[in-house]
This record gives structure tokens, sequence and C-alpha cells, in this order.
């Protein structure tokens, strides 16, 4: 584990967000450091196509998620 030093208003920012996205303050982090890597990494990739490749990495069956 490491220490992020971010500035005040942006962890705010991740608090308020973590709230409504019903993750800790550090999962929120987590997971925006992630989706921004995997965006970097991949510029012509949708936010979707990214999402839709690590569910499919993660093995969820998206049909049983939505019902289809």
């Amino acid at each position: 584990m490491g220490i992020v030093k971010i500035d005040d208003e942006l962890h705010g920012e991740i608090r308020k967000a973590s709230s409504v996205m019903v993750r800790s303050i550090n999962a929120q982090a987590e997971y925006w450091i992630k989706i921004g890597m995997l965006a970097e990494a991949n510029p012509s990739m949708t936010f979707s196509d990214i999402m839709r490749d690590q569910m499919m990495l993660a093995e969820v069956d998206l049909r049983k998620v939505i019902g289809g």
C-alpha cells in the first residue's frame, strides 16, 4: 500500500462521488485510476468499450446481469 498526495478539492470530489457510487473513497480513487490508465493505453476505445472488455475479462455474463 502506498500514499498518494492529492489536492484537497479533488479529495472532496472523490468523497462525493464515492457516496453516489457506493464505494469507499479509496475504492473510488482506485477505480478512476484504473479506468484512466486503461483509457490512456487504449485511446481509440470509448468508456463503454473499456468497461465491456473488463467485464469480459472478469467473465461477467452481462445477459444474467441485465436479464437477457
